[in-house]
């Protein structure tokens, strides 16, 4: 499987190049159905599609529980000229729902997004992974991705079984609202 931020695909060479060749190869987002997306990586890869699926290293509180896990859960991004591989290719492949898009016309990924999303992988996975039990309820967060990225919150505790954690945040005057989100989404 390689190390967790390995992607099946190496960034550095995945840069267009307009001396090398005349297609238009571009990023994009590849929706899977649940818990398929590391089999849509295996069937693009046998057919020579670049694919990367980013795994982020992760700290459980139960050291049983899996530590390597999907960035972001039922979507891979694919490297391909979509102009001689075509979009039905995408929505017709076994376990795939088909790319992300936007008014019928997939959309683009850039690489400069994919390579730091890479890089910061790196740097989580370096440190260790991403740790569960870094907040205390009680602690104030700021959320930092979402739509209610930006704002100050409380901690409240983690959810059971769970990589999701509980927060509260204030609006409209004194009013708490308990919000469930993601863990890689609050930053102390």
């Amino acid at each position: 499987m390689g190390t967790p931020c390995s992607a099946i695909y190496n960034l550095q060479s995945a840069i267009y190049n307009p001396q090398r060749n005349s297609k238009v190869i571009h990023w994009y987002a590849l929706q899977t159905k649940p818990q398929k997306a590391p089999l849509v990586s295996q069937q693009l890869t046998a057919r020579n599609i670049p694919v990367f699926a980013p795994q982020l290293t992760i700290k459980p509180v139960n050291p049983r529980a899996r530590s390597v896990r999907p960035l972001f859960p039922g979507y891979v991004f694919v490297r391909t000229d979509l102009d001689s591989v075509g979009q039905s290719f995408f929505q017709y492949l076994p376990c795939a729902v088909g790319l992300v898009s936007f008014g019928g016309v997939p959309a683009v990924v850039e690489p400069e997004l994919l390579r730091e999303i890479e890089q910061r992988l790196a740097q989580i996975n370096a440190a260790g992974g991403e740790s569960f039990m870094k907040f205390r309820p009680g602690d104030r967060v700021r959320i930092e991705h979402g739509p209610f990225a930006g704002l100050e919150a409380i901690f409240d505790g983690r959810l059971r079984d769970s990589e999701r954690v509980r927060v509260l945040i204030e609006l409209i005057g004194q009013r708490q609202i308990v919000l469930e989100l993601n863990v890689g989404y609050v930053v102390s």
